[in-house]
């Protein structure tokens, strides 16, 4: 395919991290194949910076139905249009972007270059760094789609999102002016920018269960009512009611383990439409919950959310949003996640992942610079 010229120099081999099956140890390798733009809307992207995300050691773990071996795994990245396929007018060489990867090794970001689509990636503003920029792109994708995807599996909670322009013209700001939402797990990748949506969609008040040391984190992007994550989570009912009388439409549950899934539910007052929306799978007891809720005709309802751009059920909701993502960077609507930088480079990822399994990362997003790899 024919691409536009550059004046990057692209080498024909890159540093990569490769897993040869699951369940096997992370390699480094010199001389994995540089991506090749075969498709109309690729971009090749130098990687500056990429996060990691807890996805990443569990597929690491267990793999992935359809992935391909040995893999490459990671999904945020922040980087330099370094090529351009013919006909590509959106970004140019040398453009400043972030986007969400895919686990297939040509479009995964624990490597140096990736292959991206250009309708799918945004521009950085100059305020923000590369290592910050990577910290966007999956919880971002997490938080819009649960909240503003379709109404069915793997989407979100239908909401209107506040970038949809109306019949006037303008964009929808504050569709939800004065209707509560429940966040669990604030501080978390995927919380903050729950709240942080939550806010221009004019939700109020937005309350969220977080460590008391993060209460100052959840407020500065938008939570108007922090509850110490040692609150029993059966009081989470009565601190709603003693707060608004309004009906809860939205519980969105960024831990989704089993105490919190079946918390979520029980804030969704019975004979609601309400939605309770997981980043994981639903357990087996909220499963049950469900199937006596349409059993008896009620219209609560549970929805994991497909947290990727990629996947054809939030597709429309994410080019949307990828075309004013930009312009929300710029203006301070949505912040990034507090950084760590891992040294090492791509070697780096190992000692990343083993904290993430042990949970003792929180409240900010760990990042690694690719191009910072040595390989002797």
């Amino acid at each position: 395919m024919a691409t536009s010229t550059t004046a990057f120099e692209v080498p024909s081999t890159q540093a990569a991290l490769l897993v040869a099956s699951p369940a096997q140890p992370f390699t480094l390798s010199s001389t994995h194949p540089v991506p090749t733009l075969s498709n109309p809307n690729d971009i090749l992207i130098r990687i500056e910076a990429t996060a990691i995300n807890p996805v990443d050691w569990k597929v690491q773990q267990y793999g992935l139905a359809g992935a391909e071996w040995p893999a490459i795994m990671g999904s945020d990245c922040a980087g330099v249009v370094v090529k351009v396929a013919e006909g590509v007018e959106r970004v140019k060489v040398g453009d400043r972007v972030l986007h969400q990867g895919q686990y297939v090794n040509r479009g995964a970001t624990f490597q140096q270059y990736t292959i991206a689509n250009a309708n799918l990636v945004a521009k950085i503003p100059s305020s923000l760094s590369f290592s910050q920029a990577a910290t966007i792109p999956v919880a971002l994708s997490a938080a819009a789609f649960g909240l503003y995807g379709p109404r069915v599996p793997k989407g979100g909670a239908a909401l209107l999102p506040p970038w949809h322009v109306s019949e006037s013209g303008k964009p929808v700001r504050k569709a939800y002016k004065g209707k509560p939402i429940v966040v669990l797990g604030g501080a978390s990748s995927v919380g903050q920018y729950v709240i942080q949506l939550a806010r221009l969609s004019g939700f109020a008040p937005i309350l969220t269960t977080v460590s008391p040391h993060n209460i100052p984190l959840v407020t500065s992007l938008g939570a108007t009512h922090p509850i110490p994550r040692s609150t029993p989570l059966s009081e989470l009912p009565s601190v709603l009611t003693s707060l608004t009388s309004s009906p809860l439409e939205v519980v969105y549950d960024a831990v989704s383990a089993q105490e919190t899934q079946l918390a979520g539910w029980e804030l969704l007052s019975e004979g609601s439409e309400g939605t309770l929306v997981l980043v994981l799978p639903a357990c087996d007891a909220l499963k049950q919950k469900l199937a006596e809720e349409e059993k008896k005709g009620g219209k609560r309802r549970v929805i994991s959310t497909y947290a990727t751009v990629h996947g054809p059920v939030n597709r429309e909701v994410g080019e949307e949003m990828y075309g004013v993502l930009a312009g929300l960077l710029e203006r301070g609507d949505i912040k990034p996640n507090e950084v760590e930088e891992v040294p090492g480079g791509l070697a780096g990822i190992y000692e990343a992942c083993e904290r993430m399994k042990k949970g003792l990362v929180s409240g900010r997003k760990l990042v690694v610079r690719p191009q910072e790899t040595t390989t002797e």
